[in-house]
Formats: C-alpha cells, structure tokens, sequence
C-alpha cells in the first residue's frame, strides 16, 4: 500500500513536550477534569473567554519561542521529501505560532491546518482538508501524533494513527492508535512496513 501524505502534530510531536496544560487550566479557571481547553473557551462568557484567551495566547507564545525539535524530527520530514510523500502539519495552536516554529527549526509543510482554519482536533475536518489538498486517499494517509486527540481526528477522517509515546499520559490512549512508536525514526519503519505488504 503507497503511503499518500503524512500529517503531524506540532507540539510534543515534532517539537519537545512543553506545555504544561494543568496549569494552564488553573490559570484559566477551567476544571482539571475538562478534556478540551477549546472547548471550556466555548462554554464561557464573552468576559472569561476574553481573559482565559490571554492566559493560552500567553503560553503558546512561550512554547513557541522556545521550542526545541524532537530528536529525528528534521530527519524524517527529510527523508519524506526526498520519497516525494506530502507533508502536513495540523495543530490546535494559531497560525502565527506554527509559522514561528517552522521558520525557527527551518522546518517545510506542503500545507499546514491550524486553529483558525476550521472544526479543532479531534473532529476530523483538518486530516480531511489536508487529503483533499494532497490529492490523497485518508485511508493511505498517517496522522502521527502524541495525545489523544490526533489520534481521534485520524479515527473520524478514515486515516491511519500513530502515537508518538513520549510522556507518561500516553498509556491511557494507547488503545485508540492502529500503530505506537517510541521515537520518530520508527515512523519510516511503518511506512516501509506498509508500503511491502502484498
């Protein structure tokens, strides 16, 4: 089976696990049981939802300005550019963030989805966007991220996930990825798996 496109996650995917989403729920007064910071913005007054932004805005921007690459990150874009595999990037965080840590790490997405663009992981809609924009069949298309809701988005679009394991959190979502890898090297391994089954 030829592997079409690839979409990642940005933060702790390609880039080093950083937020610290806890506190950042303390600091937007957002329940420690609420599973979507986005979505607890929806469900405020335009009043919390104004100061709860700040308080999000404010971490992103900090994650963004010092981000590091997870090890093997810049590799495997690499060397699924030089397979001519299109690779997307879909992310909860802004446009303006993504762009920051793509030209910081001299990093190149064929197209990216970010927050501003539509429906949030884990709906679906970013993985099918992007499929519609590399020509690609969901079903020959690997979203590879590190929480949950990458893995849902994959499961609602028809595409195939893998977890990246990389923080302690993963165990209890294990079960939703249809493959788990503990470094991003082992993505390659997939796709060559895949692509010499008969």
């Amino acid at each position: 089976m030829k592997i079409q496109a690839v979409i990642f996650d940005l933060d702790g995917t390609l880039t080093e696990p950083f937020m610290d989403f806890d506190a950042i729920r303390r600091q937007m007064g957002v329940s420690p049981d609420e599973p979507c910071i986005l979505g607890a913005l929806e469900k405020m007054t335009p009043e919390q939802r104004s100061s709860a932004e700040a308080v999000l805005s404010a971490h992103e921007k900090t994650a963004a300005e010092q981000s590091t690459l997870n090890d093997g990150a810049a590799r495997l874009l690499d060397t699924l550019r030089s397979r001519g595999i299109p690779i997307g990037l879909l992310t909860r965080n802004t446009r303006t963030n993504a762009v920051y840590v793509a030209d910081k790490h001299h990093l190149h997405f064929d197209a990216m989805v970010c927050r501003e663009d539509g429906p949030a992981k884990p709906d679906g809609f970013g993985v099918r966007l992007l499929c519609g924009r590399f020509n690609a069949d969901p079903a020959r298309t690997l979203v590879v991220g590190d929480f949950k809701h990458d893995l849902e988005a994959a499961k609602n679009a028809g595409a195939i996930a893998i977890l990246l394991k990389n923080h302690a959190k993963a165990d209890t979502f294990e079960h939703i990825a249809d493959y788990v890898v503990l470094h991003l090297d082992n993505v390659l391994s997939i796709i060559d798996r895949l692509e010499n089954d008969l």
